[in-house]
């Protein structure tokens, strides 16, 4: 390890030791780094360049748009018509209102993009009817934690652009083609790991529940159509995935105000103010990781880390365990933003050295961030989904364990099963 490497990186762990903001840690550790081997007026003006630099792009365009969509999403009536939806397809399973939420959020994410939304809008919403029927909360807790990432593997998706724009030429619409099945898979073995441990559970409770399941699906298509319209607009090349942010957010815009009126113009005041701060938060990490990217690549950390891991050895599996292994580490402690900034040009030299496909490693990634945000020291959709439960953390780790082995085997699954990732892509001719 390099003394540039060494002291990005203990710079950066202290500095989060210190409860200093991620995207100032990461900022501060880069231009430390720059400050030891450029005098400080070049180091200060580069520095500043490379973070603007880092903004400066067509399609970062999107990640507000889609923030400000996932905003009108959440607190437009979506979440509540896809339950209904969920609840009446999945009601007479085992664990019925289990599956409901799995599906209600795997459904809920993907239309919104937000994992942390997904785990406020449905986890609020059913955990208290959950509870009513007999299921423990800190079970349906932990349900809901666990199935709220899959919004951000099945498209659209803002870290899926955020890859592509740190790979450095991934296409975002095959990323997108890509998420299909791994979210898919990712939902199932959650379901069957509920079927497995909540076989006794309060089934009958679900079987109960009121639905009429034509009114639920009519209900439900309209949020169900924008899938359909930025997903197929974005594939056929009728639109680029900037255009059909802007898209996305004018079709929730009505749903919200015009046909679901479940959003007045006050209302409207506080999901731009949300929106506002929640662009401002990721684009300070966006500027922050982009500059902190380029000292890596100034100080040849990439390619040391490279000639490290491929000294250890040069076996493709042992290589991907190994990244694995570190990218889950990472997740415990870092947000899946930054993650994806910095370590995705250290890693992505490596596994293309053996082969691996840029799209491919672009699941590989996100799935294990996605495992991350769901566990503690810094796992935000776990802080989230506990709070919206009335819960502390540390009463809904037992049951999230079961669910974790899952996010796990389909981790692994994706790894070493490339085509999971590329058959769909291939398809469309990507």
């Amino acid at each position: 390890m390099t003394a540039s490497l060494l002291i990005l990186l203990l710079t950066f762990l202290i500095l989060l030791g210190l409860r200093v903001p991620i995207a100032f840690s990461i900022g501060l550790s880069g231009l430390l780094v720059l400050l030891l081997n450029i005098p400080a007026d070049i180091a200060f003006t580069t520095f500043a360049q490379r973070m603007a630099t880092g903004l400066d792009s067509f399609t970062l365009t999107a990640i507000p748009m889609f923030i400000l969509a996932g905003e009108l999403m959440n607190r437009g009536g979506m979440a509540t018509r896809l339950i209904n939806l969920a609840r009446v397809l999945l009601r007479r399973l085992p664990g019925g209102l289990m599956h409901v939420n799995i599906l209600a959020c795997m459904l809920f994410g993907a239309i919104s993009g937000s994992a942390v939304a997904a785990a406020s809008a449905i986890g609020g919403f059913m955990t208290p009817q959950m509870e009513k029927e007999g299921y423990s909360r800190e079970s349906s807790a932990a349900t809901n934690i666990a199935s709220s990432v899959t919004g951000l593997i099945i498209p659209p998706s803002n870290v899926l652009i955020i890859y592509a724009m740190a790979s450095g030429g991934a296409s975002i619409a095959a990323l997108f083609l890509a998420g299909y099945l791994p979210g898919l898979l990712l939902g199932l073995a959650l379901m069957i790991v509920v079927a497995l441990c909540f076989k006794k559970s309060p089934a009958h409770a679900a079987a109960a529940a009121d639905g009429n399941p034509w009114r639920d699906f009519l209900e439900a298509l309209p949020s169900l159509f924008l899938l359909v319209l930025i997903i197929g607009g974005i594939v056929s090349g009728i639109f680029t995935a900037t255009e059909a942010s802007a898209i996305a957010v004018l079709y929730a815009f009505i749903l919200a105000l015009v046909i679901y009126k479940e959003l007045d113009w006050a209302g409207l005041r506080q999901v731009l103010i949300s929106s506002g701060q929640t662009t401002g938060i990721v684009m300070l990490l966006i500027a922050g990781s982009a500059a902190m990217s380029w000292v890596m690549s100034y100080e040849h950390i990439p390619q040391q880390v490279s000639d490290t891991l491929l000294g250890i050895s040069d076996n493709k599996i042992a290589i991907l365990l190994m990244i694995n292994l570190i990218l889950l580490l990472v997740g415990t402690f870092m947000d899946i933003t930054p993650a994806i900034l910095i370590f995705t040009p250290i890693f992505l030299p490596v596994v293309q050295n053996l082969g691996v496909n840029t799209v491919h490693f672009g699941m590989i990634m996100v799935m294990n961030l996605c495992i991350g945000i769901c566990t503690p020291p810094v796992g935000s959709v776990l802080f989230v989904g506990s709070s919206v439960a009335g819960l502390k953390i540390q009463q809904v780790i037992r049951p999230l364990l079961p669910l974790f082995v899952a996010m796990l085997l389909v981790l692994m699954l994706v790894t070493f099963i490339p085509d999971l990732s590329l058959w769909i892509p291939r398809i469309f001719g990507f």
